[in-house]
């Protein structure tokens, strides 16, 4: 088993290496040594979570096409200009609701050169709000009903009675609870911007020029608020049926499953934009939405799919070795959701890794809802893009990487949002 599992991490780390697709592909890689090597029995791939992935990519990307996301943007800047001292604690909330409404942490992008600009034009250290927004985008990730994230935690625990409703009012709470803690503690992180040592060095060199980031004006917005307001409605039904069973076709009277309802919303919406807003079919898949959610599914394709596999080989040596632990102290299940994330750099992949080994060992559904915060480690080792890009939009130079890597500007306000949000979730299950 131990052969099987560093070649696993091997897989891992090399596709986190090559990026893109590469985590995807070289989880695919995974499998074949696996099968062919190991002899393990390849499990199913993980069909249903890929499925509501694409319909919810393809939702999304029709909405960017139509300029949904533009003209969100645009409301953003609006909100930041009108608030800039209290930039740090207003970037992280509003990050954190573009991502809870578009189901990906991507949205960031365009709202942290905003985050960058105002903070500097207002002498407000651009490192306080900018890292707190990335993290909140990757918390928001676990709170979103249409995320690849809580669809697959969803998939996972629907056999054990656990609703859409029952995950989103303990992983709302909680991650907001652990935003705030972080854009908080965030006030105070770094000197003054006028008294920090490389700005200073910056603007006496004459490298930081005034200048205004002018985002892309939404050039229909009657189309453009259409979009997002179907796509709210959709994600409004997703919730509604995922909560109330009732709602939803029986046939032969068990209730449809919520995959499946997850699916058709979703395509039905995309086609309601493209049709209503007149785009044309292949506009959406040249947006940098369809791209990230394409580049998802075939990581969690490959990823997920390895995983499982592995797992369900050593189902028995991997429960005698942990469950004593476990069982006594099943909160410390955080530790591996939350060091398989760093390694993956996804949370639907780690979900669907990591949580099939929290219900093989017992774990209830209700702790592994409270759990789920955890899953957003990978702000940890300072590779991600959004983490990248918030880096080299603060022309300031405050958001930084440190001189050991991982005393980075991300690393303090990710600690305390996540390790908030999971005690939050675990006090809400106790309480609901």
């Amino acid at each position: 088993m131990l052969t099987q599992f560093l070649f696993v991490l091997g897989a891992i780390i090399i596709g986190a290496r090559l990026g893109g697709i590469g985590l995807g592909v070289m989880g695919g890689f995974g499998i074949a040594i696996l099968t062919f090597v190991f002899g393990l029995q390849p499990t199913a791939p993980p069909i249903d979570v890929m499925l509501m992935v694409a319909a919810v990519i393809s939702a999304a990307s029709c909405m960017q096409a139509a300029g949904g996301l533009d003209y969100m943007t645009k409301v953003a800047e609006r909100i930041l200009r009108r608030n800039p001292s209290h930039i740090t604690i207003i970037s992280p909330l509003v990050t954190y609701l573009f991502t809870f409404l578009a189901g990906t942490g991507h949205i960031a992008y365009s709202l942290l050169t905003v985050i960058a600009e105002v903070a500097t034009e207002t002498k407000i250290r651009p490192e306080r709000p900018l890292g707190i927004a990335v993290i909140a985008s990757q918390q928001a990730i676990t709170a979103s009903p249409i995320s690849a994230a809580t669809v697959a935690l969803l998939g996972l625990l629907s056999g054990y009675d656990i609703t859409m409703f029952d995950i989103l009012i303990i992983s709302i709470p909680a991650t907001l609870t652990g935003v705030l803690a972080g854009a908080f503690f965030s006030l105070r992180v770094g000197k003054d911007l006028m008294n920090d040592p490389e700005y200073l060095r910056r603007l006496e060199a004459g490298e930081i020029q005034n200048k205004h980031v002018e985002l892309n004006d939404v050039s229909n917005l009657f189309h453009a608020r259409l979009s997002v307001l179907l796509f709210l409605a959709a994600t409004f039904l997703i919730v509604l049926f995922g909560s109330v069973d009732s709602l939803r076709p029986s046939f032969g009277g068990k209730p449809l499953d919520m995959p499946v309802i997850i699916e058709i919303i979703m395509l039905a919406t995309a086609a309601l934009i493209l049709l209503i807003c007149r785009i044309n079919g292949s506009e959406p898949v040249r947006g940098s939405v369809f791209s990230a959610g394409m580049q998802a599914v075939v990581t969690i394709f490959g990823i997920a799919w390895m995983g499982d596999t592995f797992i369900n080989g050593n189902i028995t040596p991997l429960t005698a070795a942990i469950q004593g632990v476990v069982t006594d102290m099943p909160w410390l299940f955080f530790l591996a959701l939350f060091a398989t994330s760093i390694l993956l750099n996804s949370q639907a992949a780690t979900v669907r890794a990591v949580v099939p080994l929290g219900i093989a060992l017992g774990i209830a559904p209700s702790m592994l809802v409270a759990l789920f915060p955890a899953v957003n480690g990978y702000f940890f080792i300072p590779n991600y893009p959004t983490l990248i890009a918030a880096i080299n939009f603060d022309r300031t130079g405050t958001t930084h990487i440190g001189k050991w890597v991982l005393n980075h500007s991300f690393m303090l306000p990710g600690l305390i949002s996540t390790g908030v949000a999971v005690c939050t979730g675990m006090l809400l299950i106790q309480l609901l």
